[in-house]
């Protein structure tokens, strides 16, 4: 029996019904053959275009036993869901995650179109499988288990024009489909670039799910590129004690191009041209870089093992490589340094040397390792000096374009009337004082690399609609030109401005500020991190590789307190100074820091002290003298009075914040430093709140 809509996609003239009746392929230019086969299933299923959002759901102990039984998927998504809402909450769209039939689990949205979205009934509990809500990226991505964007009209039920939606199945190790990551939004502000992050999120919940599957055995993360391991794009292959496969991630399947079937039949053998004993042997010769084999067919690769210390595998696999000779380990480790010394002489600042320990970094850095070559613009949000430009180079650094130029021009130091002709370039004589032969301008000397447009909120707005149209286009025309050139960029802005507000001011462009805003990340502020003595001493070391300087401890102190508002600019060039100031002694103290700095930080240091010491209150009878009375910190401070002046009202979220922090710090005797580490905050960020609560 031949079902009417298999030839749906072959014959233009066999439109399903379905668009005959309500005039779609008139409205749709080319509908996508898979749309059609979706429309023409739906009619046959009995579907009708025009009929109401059918509200129902599963009662709640269905969909109770839903949500158990997919617990590991919803665990493995969760940060993937609150990240992937974050980024497109801008665009107005709902992220959807769904079990492996259409019904709804979950859902995170941080915008208006909630309402929209209870309309059409885009909630946990509701099937979105074809049968049910016709075609819609989640239904037709279930039953093609491919990537699926379905926009607007091309959705089968007239109730559901509204929406854009993109939507990627979610694998398990056998290639069965699990889940489906969904972001549907309205159809008007849907972003071009979430379909792509949509994705993309789906091959991290992939990866999650599948490393929490096989936590118990060895695992090999391998890809083409050696620093593309420990990215979403890694593949990965989960071996048993005998070394025989268990199963791979959809990743690896595609660099190893097998299907997962045959992956466990052909076995390692087959794979590499080599056993399993040989393979340990020779990631026990390697156990400082990647591996680099071989596939059968010659493609390189590179490989790095891990397991869990808990698993039965750990005892072979830590005597395995616990072999490994102790000089050769210690030689390749200060290769290792020395490489990372000269490389931080070079300017160049690979993703994982930002990394130093603060959370916040941590969480951007990982995001930005997710879209790294994947044609999505990022944005860098920070205050001036919170190093938005060593994260774009960091960036380029890591990307497939870091043998290409990178190339920086800040908006905002370039005098307006010489911003165009900067960027752009410009033809002999195009205006007084042109080069003879003209300039070529920043776009084409990024071209093939990366441009980065620093502080992109100064740019002039009448300057914004043609970079628009460039990065549409992709072709620059130079000033006083008429020839276009093709370019090819990866695009990196920055601003310590905040563009929403420029928005409304009419002084950003919309169409502007969407192209660039792929993604967004936050640098935080120096005040606000955790590892400010770390990054003192890595500057520090690339500042003296030849000595092991250090900060005396009081100076220290002064330095977490101090608020740093030229952030990571300012302490560069204040330990610069110091270093250079030093020269028998080791230790950097307030002898070698420059005048007007020791002022600004005794300064601080008076302004803090006099807004937080009071005169300590004589102990109880009932309490001991050393110990410390609630709302009395060991160290002489006494904020009793700020708690009772805050207890009428604790309405606000500031006052809130406070009395936590005052609670911690009372638990804690006064410690800020133990208390910092309970709530999760740097030791700085205490006392400026302190500061500002008094």
């Amino acid at each position: 029996m031949v079902l009417p809509f298999e030839n749906a996609s072959r014959n233009a003239k066999a439109l399903p019904l379905a668009y005959r009746d309500h005039g779609l392929a008139a409205r749709v230019d080319a509908p996508k053959p898979f749309i059609l086969e979706s429309h023409a299933r739906c009619e046959y299923l009995g579907l009708k275009p025009y009929e109401s959002c059918d509200y129902s759901a599963m009662i709640a102990a269905d969909f109770q036993i839903a949500l158990e039984r997919n617990a590991r998927l919803i665990a493995q998504a969760g940060s993937v869901l609150a990240m992937l809402g974050k980024s497109v909450a801008d665009f107005g769209s709902m992220i959807v995650l769904t079990d492996g039939t259409g019904t709804i689990l979950r859902t995170q949205s941080q915008s208006i179109f909630t309402e929209q979205a209870e309309k059409v009934a885009l909630r946990p509990g509701v099937s979105w499988a074809e049968s049910a809500k016709g075609t819609n990226a989640v239904g037709t991505a279930l039953v093609l288990e491919t990537d699926v964007y379905v926009h607007g009209e091309e959705h089968y039920l007239e109730a559901n024009h509204i929406l854009s939606c993109a939507a990627s199945p979610i694998l398990d190790h056998s290639g069965n489909v699990i889940g489906i990551l969904d972001a549907s939004g309205d159809r008007r502000s849907f972003h071009p670039h979430t379909a792509a992050l949509v994705e993309m999120c789906a091959r991290t919940i992939e990866n999650n799910w599948f490393r929490d599957k096989f936590r118990q055995t060895l695992q090999l993360h391998f890809h083409s590129m050696a620093e593309l391991i420990g990215t979403a794009e890694e593949g990965v292959l989960a071996f048993s004690e005998d070394g025989q496969v268990l199963g791979a991630n959809r990743e690896g399947l595609k660099i190893l191009e097998t299907h997962a079937s045959t992956l466990r039949i052909k076995g390692l053998s087959l794979l590499f041209g080599i056993g399993f004993g040989e393979l340990m042997d020779r990631l026990r010769h390697s156990a400082i870089t990647p591996l680099k084999l071989h596939l059968v067919n010659g493609k390189e690769i590179f490989v790095r093992a891990s397991w869990n210390e808990s698993s039965a595998f750990a005892g072979v696999a830590n005597s395995v490589f616990t072999q490994a000779q102790p000089e050769r380990i210690a030689s390749a480790a200060v290769t290792t340094r020395a490489n990372g010394a000269a490389a931080s002489r070079k300017i160049n600042y690979p993703l994982d040397e930002l990394d130093v320990g603060d959370a916040q970094v941590r969480a951007v850095a990982q995001k930005v390792r997710q879209v790294i070559d994947k044609d999505i613009s990022i944005l860098i949000v920070g205050e001036t000096g919170t190093g938005k430009e060593l994260l774009a180079n960091a960036i380029h650094q890591f990307s497939r374009r870091r043998g290409q130029p990178f190339v920086a021009i800040n908006c905002a130091s370039i005098p307006e009337q010489l911003i165009e002709s900067e960027l752009f370039g410009y033809e002999e004589g195009a205006f007084t004082g042109a080069k003879r032969k003209g300039d070529g301008g920043k776009l084409l000397q990024a071209n093939g690399g990366t441009l980065f447009l620093d502080e992109i909120g100064d740019m002039p707005l009448s300057l914004q609609a043609r970079l628009l149209r460039v990065l549409q286009e992709r072709k620059v025309v130079a000033l006083g030109g008429t020839r276009s050139s093709d370019i090819d960029i990866n695009l990196i802005c920055a601003t310590h401005r905040n563009l929403r507000e420029l928005m409304e001011q009419k002084i950003f462009r919309d169409d502007l500020y969407y192209r660039i805003n792929g993604l967004s990340v936050k640098l935080p502020p120096l005040r606000d991190r955790t590892d400010v003595a770390a990054l003192c001493q890595k500057i520090l070391r690339e500042l003296s590789p030849q000595r092991a300087l250090s900060i005396a401890p009081t100076l220290m102190e002064s330095f977490l307190r101090y608020s740093w508002p030229g952030n990571l600019r300012q302490l560069s060039n204040v330990l610069k100074t110091a270093a250079a100031m030093t020269r028998d002694s080791q230790q950097i103290g307030t002898a070698h820091l420059a005048d007007d700095f020791l002022e600004e930080l005794a300064a601080f240091d008076r302004q803090a002290a006099s807004k937080m010491q009071a005169p300590a209150a004589a102990p109880s009878a009932a309490a001991p003298a050393h110990a410390p009375r609630p709302g009395e910190f060991s160290n002489g401070w006494d904020l009793s009075n700020l708690t009772a002046s805050k207890s009428a009202s604790v309405n606000s979220l500031e006052q809130i914040e406070m009395k936590t922090i005052m609670r911690v710090l009372d638990a804690c005797a006064g410690n800020v430093s133990l208390a910092s580490k309970q709530l999760n905050i740097s030791r700085n960020t205490i006392y400026r709140k302190l500061n500002r609560g008094t």
